[in-house]
């Protein structure tokens, strides 16, 4: 189980990476390590990454926690239809250009975050990439949302952190050379990786709908039991 939750969060990670250079891309060029020795600059874009993958370990931490509820209260078969329609439902917004969603203090909160990391990038400081990379993984990101629902269906709190964990591993090689290398990447090159993007979260979305369909097809929608615990009555 916990090597088909590694290699699904990985391969979302590596498509994911797409929408991340188009999304990502002004962070991650302003990242002041530029001036510095090639050497101190790869460990200092490696600490800003490895900082969003702790970010994205911690979420997973907390919704497989929430996952695990689930699973015990034996409603993991709706939970996994409920992802998967959200998903598509998101994802149609998405399509059309609509913003479906909209929460105030989330936006207040990021308005927040963002004016963190732009006073934290004026600083300058190595060690400080780390905190920017914990910051950097609090912005709101699609995929990351629903990088997160992968989370909430693994059904574990280790399934979780593994998943969110194995996400933020397969962002990284994108994100580390959109960094390295800066403008070696162009424009057009990004946005023509983030068309692919669309076509994952639908293949993802119908894989957890039918996941929740209990159709005893393997890998794809294998029988799932109920694993609600029952009330146990001492007389």
């Amino acid at each position: 189980m916990y090597t088909q939750l590694l290699i699904a969060g990985f391969l979302l990670g590596a498509v994911s990476s797409f929408h991340c250079v188009g999304m990502c891309g002004p962070i991650a060029f302003s990242l002041p390590v530029h001036y510095l020795p090639k050497a101190q600059k790869a460990f200092g874009i490696f600490l800003y990454n490895f900082g969003r993958i702790t970010t994205y370990g911690l979420l997973g931490l907390l919704f497989g926690f929430v996952g695990r509820q689930v699973y015990l209260g034996g409603m993991q078969q709706a939970l996994s239809v409920l992802l998967g329609a959200l998903i598509l439902f998101f994802l149609l917004g998405s399509l059309f250009q609509k913003k479906v969603l909209r929460i105030r203090w989330a936006e207040r909160f990021t308005q927040s975050l963002q004016q963190f990391i732009g006073r934290y990038m004026q600083q300058k400081k190595l060690y400080g990439m780390f905190v920017l990379g914990l910051a950097n993984g609090l912005l709101p990101c699609g995929m990351v949302y629903f990088a997160i629902t992968g989370a909430l269906a693994a059904g574990s709190v280790g399934g979780g952190v593994l998943f969110m964990a194995a996400f933020g591993m397969g962002t990284l090689p994108a994100m580390f050379a959109l960094s390295f290398f800066g403008s070696m990447i162009s424009l057009s090159a990004r946005n023509t990786m983030k068309k692919a993007v669309p076509y994952v979260l639908f293949t993802m979305g119908i894989l957890l709908i039918l996941r929740g369909l209990n159709l005893n097809i393997p890998y794809v929608s294998p029988y799932l039991q109920n694993h609600s615990i029952d009330a146990v009555t001492c007389h």
